[in-house]
């Protein structure tokens, strides 16, 4: 039987490994296996947290948005039924940054929700 010859194949992955591991605490920055174990995890978390990074900003953006409509006498869920009733189609996002950037024209649109959560 013929003799296997690897190369630098071996010494390839271990530093691919290593790189990828640059900056974590410890052996797992240094060690392959533990490195290995650690770039599994990471890339876990990293496929959850971008999901759970749209959930977030959703809650801030409502958050900032309930917050800036209670200056104006008026609640969350009425003012998004008053918006969906006015036809207006703003998103929240669009939303937080005007009630945050433009408290002149956010007012006339709490005021046009008003109105049409009124009728």
């Amino acid at each position: 039987m013929a003799r296997i010859k690897r190369g630098n194949r071996r010494l390839l992955r271990r530093k691919k490994i290593l790189k990828e591991a640059k900056g974590y605490w410890g052996t797992k920055s240094k060690l392959r296996r533990s490195a290995k174990g650690q770039l599994l995890k990471s890339g876990a978390y990293a496929y959850r947290d971008r999901r759970q990074k749209k959930r977030t900003f959703r809650r801030l953006w409502i958050i900032r948005i309930g917050a800036a409509v209670k200056q104006h006498g008026f609640s969350y869920s009425q003012f998004i039924y008053g918006l969906k009733k006015a036809g207006i189609e703003l998103n929240r996002k669009v939303l937080a940054d005007i009630a945050v950037r433009d408290q002149r024209a956010f007012q006339q649109i709490v005021q046009t929700a008003k109105e049409a959560a009124s009728d």
